[in-house]
């Protein structure tokens, strides 16, 4: 494993299996802790930590009041943020964030765009006037691989759990009122969920890869879809060409992944939720 990994790896590959007991199409296990279940985000307006095998991230979202963009007068905004600290492997460095960690927020707003999980029309309070700023920091604290899946599965989770206050403009001052005793949940209007493959030797897919597998891959694809199974985001950094049958066996398994990424969502909110 050591001196050949590559070697290593295929000797497990013929038979159908990885070295870490699964099959070529299975996933590692996956957690969701909503809100209250976490006591470490008490000042995030919404919270989720997902572990997928030992990949942790945990994604806090931050809501604020700004003045809507000229351009923009009737929308919010969302800003997404992914970090990758050293403490989460050896590959990172602390400092200003890396090529990976910028190319996973580009990759994480770029899914908020186009699966339209929210209508920025909906965080707007008055048009021209207020609007809702949601900073999502989502944040790395192991990283075995596959960040992009853990990433947008967190993303979604902490949405979920967002709660705004009522906020009005007081006519005769101009000025902003919050009511924090009147709180609304964040209107998510697609549940996007990311399936990730590693491609060994060009022609092989392997699902959910380990930081391992990532390495020794000849290249890798995530795809994005939401519920209604249609397809928001291929994401394809370089590496080996997929054909157009390998392509879509990937978007049929990613539609597979989402229900039942969708059916662990609604279980944990389900359990949180008030009676």
């Amino acid at each position: 494993r050591t001196v050949e990994p590559l070697e290593y790896y295929r000797r497990f590959l013929k038979e159908n299996c990885r070295p870490d007991g699964r099959e070529l199409g299975e996933f590692r296990t996956t957690t969701v802790n909503i809100g209250k279940c976490l006591c470490s985000i008490t000042t995030a307006d919404g919270s989720a930590l997902v572990k997928l095998g030992n990949t942790t991230v945990i994604c806090g979202v931050k809501a604020e009041l700004a003045a809507p963009a000229v351009d923009s007068a009737n929308k919010g905004y969302i800003v997404p943020n992914v970090e990758l600290p050293s403490l989460c492997a050896e590959r990172f460095r602390s400092g200003p964030p890396g090529e990976e960690a910028q190319a996973a927020s580009q990759f994480i707003a770029d899914v908020i765009e186009n699966s339209q999980m929210i209508a920025k029309e909906d965080l707007c309070i008055a048009n021209g006037k207020l609007a809702w700023v949601l900073y999502c920091d989502i944040i790395c604290l192991d990283y075995d691989g596959n960040l992009l899946d853990a990433s947008v599965f967190a993303l979604l989770a902490a949405l979920k759990n967002v709660q705004l206050p009522l906020v009005t403009i007081n006519e005769e001052t101009g000025l902003s009122e919050v009511n924090l005793k009147q709180k609304n949940p964040l209107i998510i209007r697609k549940h996007p969920v990311a399936t990730s493959f590693a491609i060994f030797d060009d022609t092989l897919l392997i699902v959910d890869p380990t930081a391992e597998e990532e390495d020794l891959a000849t290249g890798t694809v995530t795809i994005v879809t939401d519920e209604e199974g249609r397809l928001c985001s291929v994401h394809k950094p370089g590496g080996s060409p997929l054909t157009g049958a390998k392509l879509q066996d990937c978007i049929t398994r990613a539609i597979t992944r989402h229900k039942e990424v969708k059916k662990l969502i609604d279980k944990v909110i389900k359990s949180i939720t008030p009676k």
